[in-house]
């Protein structure tokens, strides 16, 4: 309401609140509230000033936003292997470094982080810069450090599906990085210094006031009640779930990290049925996702090329189902989940 009155809608001071709080969270000396998530990746990309070809190494295994940030930057993306834990496979990635590489860019996927310490030490090796594609992480952290805080730069989502999440599309970027910080601030707003004064052509990508006040507000009042609360499903399930010999449940734990569940993907037997068996039970099951991005149309069309070295990327893409975790969730509804997973196996 006090919103309305004001008027403050683009840039206000609630984004300005937002980003204070968010550095906070992830311990880096800036961040800027975006437009989404994917705009994150695309505005962090393009503030390196790379040339058109130049190559970033991520994983197949990931939402099409992070490729299409990556294709739309003018960049080619170059896919690694990812390892049991579902992230891109850290002994991998040196192996598809080449001279025009620039940027390693690891995907936080489900809220789990990468091994990060092993992907900088390549990345310091070679001279290349780490974008973290953090859309699932908020509040995930690895030895003590939060996702986000590792690379050049810090890429994250308030999406209505995401952890925290707001009324609509929204983003924020985090830097310890001057310089960098300085470019993403002209990038996001058509290159302005102040009103009358451009200095680079840049993009129209402000968070919205309101999206900030949203955002603001759930992660002060409830982002620790959030993550518990998904940790704590999901642990439950895996306890469960794991007594089936029809369920492989991935690697879930690093030592000193912290997962906070954006998703909850079990690897299982009949991976369609089951999941259309869940759905006409009443449980929001889907695949996330049944084909991966080196096997996208865009993909091929664009840069006809195969991969025959993403052996766990394609065997997961068959086996791969997600569960319900949210706050929400109850412990009914997680044995629920659990006796019509069993329903349908015992029916085989």
């Amino acid at each position: 309401k006090r919103l309305l009155s004001e008027g403050d809608f683009t840039l206000g001071k609630k984004v300005i609140d937002l980003e204070i709080l968010f550095s906070k969270l992830t311990g880096t000396k800036y961040a800027f509230g975006v437009g989404s998530g994917t705009d994150a990746i695309f505005l962090s990309l393009k503030a390196l000033d790379l040339k058109p070809g130049d190559e970033v190494i991520t994983s197949s295994f990931t939402f099409y936003a992070t490729i299409g940030a990556i294709v739309t930057a003018g960049l080619k993306p170059v896919f690694c292997d990812i390892g049991e834990d579902l992230n891109i496979d850290p002994n991998l990635i040196e192996k598809k470094i080449t001279k025009k590489t620039k940027v390693i860019l690891p995907v936080h996927w489900a809220g789990k982080v990468c091994y990060m310490d092993s992907i900088m030490k390549t990345a310091d090796k070679y001279n290349l810069n780490v974008i973290e594609d953090s859309c699932h992480a908020i509040g995930a952290n690895y030895k003590k450090k939060s996702a986000g805080s590792f690379g050049i730069s810090g890429c994250f989502s308030f999406h209505p599906l995401k952890n925290i999440n707001v009324w609509g599309d929204g983003g924020i970027i985090c830097t310890n990085d001057k310089k960098f910080a300085n470019k993403i601030s002209l990038l996001r707003n058509h290159g302005l210094i102040n009103r009358n004064e451009c200095k680079i052509f840049g993009y129209n990508s402000r968070l919205d006031t309101l999206q900030a006040i949203v955002a603001y507000n759930l992660i002060k009042k409830n982002l620790k009640y959030i993550t518990n609360r998904r940790i704590f499903n999901s642990q439950y399930l895996d306890k469960k779930l794991s007594k089936l010999d029809q369920i492989n449940i991935p690697q879930r734990k690093a030592k000193n990290s912290k997962t906070v569940y954006h998703l909850y993907q079990i690897r299982v037997k009949e991976q369609k049925k089951l999941t259309n068996y869940l759905k006409k039970k009443g449980v929001d099951a889907k695949i996330h996702y049944p084909i991966p991005i080196h096997k996208q149309r865009a993909y091929l069309n664009k840069f006809k090329r195969t991969y025959k070295d993403l052996n766990i990327t394609d065997i997961i893409s068959k086996e791969i189902i997600s569960l319900p975790v949210h706050e929400f969730v109850t412990k009914k509804d997680l044995d629920y989940m659990v006796n019509m997973i069993k329903n349908f196996y015992k029916n085989k």
